[in-house]
């Protein structure tokens, strides 16, 4: 194929994948009935929040984010809300916890289709230390670090990721020996592998391992725990049913 016409930037940056990180996720807190609003429903029981976010130290996703949709569970009025502007989020108040979609649509320099994400919205603790936190009340956040990776971007859409405010994040082959190199930032930028400290980070993703390898090994001990209770009811019933059978034939 001829390469595109000089000045038209409708190219594509062969080789180059450029990459952004962000937070999607929840936050949820207790409603106390006797503080709770007049006007939220007597049965809700949290108020929650649902969120895209930048990924720190970078301020902004809204050069490349034009507006997330989140399509919430169909008991909602307007379940599918779409949020054009920063902050991408929506708060709601409800008792029950469920999926939801989140769509990412990207300005329309990307010429990239939209992105689909999945989160479960968590309102109560999990875990070891779920029965203090309850007793304390504190907000429960479930979130997630994400990556989107635009692969061979038009040149329009390179240099806007590139000489926006967070600097340049990609990979290409013009790293030799490296599996990363920065095609427009400095020594701030950030890269995907997660840090070794603060909340994003690798100890913190061990420490959340260990909960559910913790939480895991409880799930074993009741599932022993029931097979045994099980084993011992149905044990009992063949003894009553052979008592039944000795009966009547002593009758």
């Amino acid at each position: 194929m001829p390469a595109p016409k000089r000045g038209t930037k409708r190219g594509r940056k062969k080789g180059i994948s450029v990459y952004r990180p962000f937070i999607f996720g929840s936050i949820a807190k207790y409603l106390d009935p006797t503080t709770r609003p007049s006007t939220v429903n007597v049965d809700h029981t949290h108020q929650w929040t649902l969120y895209v976010k930048p990924c720190p130290p970078h301020p902004d996703l809204s050069y490349f984010i034009k507006k997330v949709q989140f399509k919430l569970h169909e008991t909602y009025t307007n379940s599918l809300r779409t949020i054009e502007a920063p902050p991408f989020e929506v708060t709601e108040t409800g008792w029950g916890e469920f999926e939801v979609q989140i769509k990412i649509y990207f300005v329309p320099e990307a010429n990239e289709k939209p992105q689909t994400i999945w989160h479960h919205l968590k309102l109560h603790p999990y875990g070891p230390d779920a029965e203090r936190q309850r007793e304390r009340k504190e907000p429960v956040v479930s979130e997630c670090y994400e990556e989107v990776v635009f692969n061979e971007p038009v040149e329009a859409f390179y240099e806007l990721l590139t000489t926006s405010g967070s600097g340049g994040l990609g990979r290409g082959k013009g790293s030799k020996g490296s599996k990363q190199m920065n095609v427009g930032g400095g020594k701030g930028d950030r890269v995907a592998e997660l840090p070794f400290e603060g909340m994003y980070s690798q100890k913190e993703e061990g420490r959340e391992l260990d909960r559910l390898g913790d939480a895991i090994k409880t799930v074993e001990i009741m599932v022993k725990d029931e097979r045994r209770r099980l084993e011992e009811r149905e044990k009992t019933l063949a003894d009553l049913r052979s008592d039944e059978g000795t009966a009547v034939k002593a009758r």
